[in-house]
C-alpha cells in the first residue's frame, strides 16, 4: 500500500471489492446537485424502510461519474445493502466498484468535502496515476454526542 500526506488528508491505494447498493440514479449538473441529493436519498430510506433487513449495517453513498461535460455529472446517492434486490419506483439495485481506488478521509464538515477530493486527485497526478472519472464518497455513523461523521473517499484509478 502506497501512503502519503497531501494537504492534512491521508491518501492510500485501497483494493475495493464490490458492494451492493439500493439508489437513485441522476444525470444533474454540479450546480443542481446540492439541491436534488436529499430527495433521491429519502426515496432510498423510504424503500429500505419497508424492507427490513436489506440494509444490515450499511452507509449512505453517493458515486458520481463524468458526464458530457464538466459541468454535467451522473450520479448514484443511496444506500450499501446486503444483497441485490428487484427495482422499485426509482431505486434501483447497484453496486460500488471493485479495483484499485485512491482513498482518503475527509474529517470536516460535510461542505469542505471538496477539500479531500482535490488532495486524491493531487496525489495521483503526483504519483502519475491515472484515474476512470469514477469516484464515490462512504458516509460513516454520526457520533452519538457530536452528530460528526467522517467520509471516505474514493477514486478509481486506471
Amino acid at each position: 500500500m502506497i501512503a502519503q500526506t497531501v494537504m492534512a488528508y491521508d491518501v492510500t491505494i485501497e483494493r475495493t471489492t464490490e458492494c451492493p447498493t439500493a439508489v437513485v440514479k441522476a444525470n444533474t449538473t454540479r450546480r443542481e446537485f446540492p439541491t436534488l441529493w436529499r430527495s433521491l436519498l429519502d426515496d432510498v430510506w423510504a424503500f429500505l424502510g419497508s424492507r427490513p433487513g436489506l440494509r444490515g449495517d450499511g452507509h449512505n453513498v453517493m458515486l458520481y461519474r463524468n458526464g458530457l461535460s464538466d459541468l454535467e455529472v451522473a450520479v448514484e446517492v443511496g444506500v450499501q445493502v446486503t444483497q441485490s434486490f428487484a427495482a422499485a419506483g426509482r431505486v434501483v439495485p447497484s453496486t460500488l466498484p471493485t479495483g484499485e481506488a485512491a482513498t482518503t478521509v475527509h474529517q470536516g464538515t460535510p461542505s469542505e468535502i471538496g477539500a479531500a477530493h482535490d488532495a486524491v486527485r493531487a496525489w495521483c497526478s503526483a504519483q502519475r496515476r491515472q484515474l476512470t472519472g469514477v469516484k464515490w464518497e462512504i458516509y460513516g455513523d454520526p457520533d452519538p454526542q457530536t452528530g460528526h461523521f467522517d467520509v471516505t473517499v474514493y477514486w478509481q484509478l486506471a
